[in-house]
């Protein structure tokens, strides 16, 4: 079915003033990790509240301990489904900048791609929902259902006290349905839903023995080298074929099934080219899976960092006193943090050698997510997408986390659609950050239609 005229209109004759704003949008270094940056960070929302207020909602911003968090509100549809849009404002640091091919936060489009930091996570992505909410209230004076906007400044910094802010506001924020738009399509032209996330337990390991770096001519082989013992313990974690060896570490694994299985099987996936992005010579993992089974379905356990010696210039004959690894567990259904934590520690405990001392230490947890995409909401989603691209959604999984999602679902008891408009190799927290423009208009367009099919599954 065809975008109603009367939206299809708005949009199209709207396209250039849409890009102008959010040019605006993208030129406020909203850095939030960077304390000399808070000015803009406040100055970002108050432009992204008084935006919501231009096109008809009202909108107030909070103060939290850290960067404010912009609600906007329209409620003019008595008995119908409230739906709450969720993004950020906040972006991730430019640097390093002399790898940029034009400045950073001055939006530059370039054979079809708007190049800024921000322009797709998550600005651009958050800004086109502003335009399907405009294009409903400019041509028909209401929407279809009631929306509440909420857009955070702290996501790139983990969402530290956003949790807390959706817990103290239950009954402001009370929705049907949730709607978040911070995630990629598959390829390009090929709308997707995104039904997984997996979840993370990060832990730092550290092994101590002797209390000050030794010569290693004049004490090695007489005492337990901690660099050594760490290596011996990190060793023990994955057998030969990638599986990974921590007793009941599997347990809680939710199965996906065939049907799930096969659908993955015919996405358009190329293992050589994924090879390529990554620069490595070969591909590797838990044997059985193909690569996106592994990415989306499996869990992981992975050393992020290692620290141990001497490791300047030149030789230096030390047997260190300490060694430290960052350890991260990538969790998928029905997996939790605490209970990674506690299998963790007792193989650890387990499998150290005698003559060093070893902690296991919590750094950092987020719980996985897996959608239920049977329901009026994912049926009114595959309906809108279809609408603005022309072809029907595929279901994807996304490796990385996104704790967010689960804190809307556990707290406000709601259904979460991510539903993002990204692409594949957009480079999001790296140089060059880009979204495609035509991906930002369709998008817009796939959100106008999406409240009209929301207001008809009702």
């Amino acid at each position: 079915m065809p975008l109603a005229n009367d939206l299809a209109s708005y949009l199209a004759d709207s396209r250039k003033r849409s890009l102008d704003e959010l040019f605006e949008f993208l030129r406020i270094p909203s850095v939030s990790a960077r304390s000399e940056h808070n000015a803009d960070t406040v100055r970002t929302a108050e432009w992204f509240a008084a935006s919501l207020r231009s096109v008809g909602l009202t909108a107030t911003i909070h103060s939290t301990m850290g960067h404010p968090i912009v609600v906007g509100e329209w409620r003019g549809a008595p008995g119908a489904q409230t739906v709450l849009v969720y993004g950020h404002y906040d972006v991730q640091p430019a640097e390093p900048l002399d790898l940029w091919d034009s400045p950073p936060f001055e939006p530059t489009v370039r054979d079809g791609k708007l190049f800024a930091r921000g322009s797709v996570d998550d600005k651009g992505q958050l800004f086109l929902h502003v335009k399907a909410l405009q294009a409903h209230l400019a041509t028909r004076k209401k929407l279809p259902v009631n929306v509440i906007v909420l857009a955070e400044g702290e996501e790139e910094v983990g969402s530290e006290h956003l949790a807390e802010f959706i817990q103290a506001n239950q009954t402001l924020l009370a929705c049907d349905a949730v709607v978040i738009s911070d995630s990629s399509m598959f390829a390009p032209g090929l709308p997707s839903i995104l039904s997984s996330l997996r979840g993370l337990a990060y832990f730092q390991i550290d092994v101590v023995g002797p209390s000050v770096d030794l010569h290693s001519g004049s004490y090695g082989g007489a005492v337990m080298n901690p660099a050594m013992a760490l290596a011996r313990i990190l060793a023990t974690m994955h057998d030969a074929d990638g599986h990974i060896a921590i007793t009941g570490f599997y347990d809680d694994v939710r199965d996906w099934g065939v049907a799930a299985r096969e659908a993955i099987g015919k996405l358009p996936f190329d293992d050589n080219d994924f090879r390529a992005e990554t620069g490595s010579p070969s591909l590797f993992g838990e044997k059985g899976y193909s690569t996106l089974e592994r990415v989306w379905m499996r869990p992981t356990c992975e050393v992020n960092g290692l620290l141990s010696g001497y490791t300047g210039e030149g030789a230096k004959t030390v047997l260190p006193s300490k060694a430290m690894a960052k350890v991260s567990c990538r969790l998928v259904p029905d997996q939790r943090p605490d209970e990674i934590e506690r299998l963790m520690r007792a193989h650890v405990e387990r499998v150290a050698p005698p003559g060093v001392t070893v902690t296991v230490r919590p750094l950092h947890g987020g719980h996985p997510w897996r959608a239920d995409l049977d329901g009026p909401l994912f049926d009114a989603a595959r309906r809108a997408l279809a609408t603005a691209f022309g072809r029907d959604p595929v279901i994807v999984g996304e490796g990385g986390s996104i704790p967010v999602v689960d804190d809307f679902q556990r707290i406000l008891k709601a259904p979460v659609l991510l539903m993002g408009f990204g692409l594949p190799g957009e480079n999001a927290h790296a140089p060059n950050e880009w979204m495609a423009v035509e991906n930002f208009h369709r998008g817009a367009e796939a959100v106008a239609a999406l409240w009209d099919e929301v207001a008809r599954e009702r």
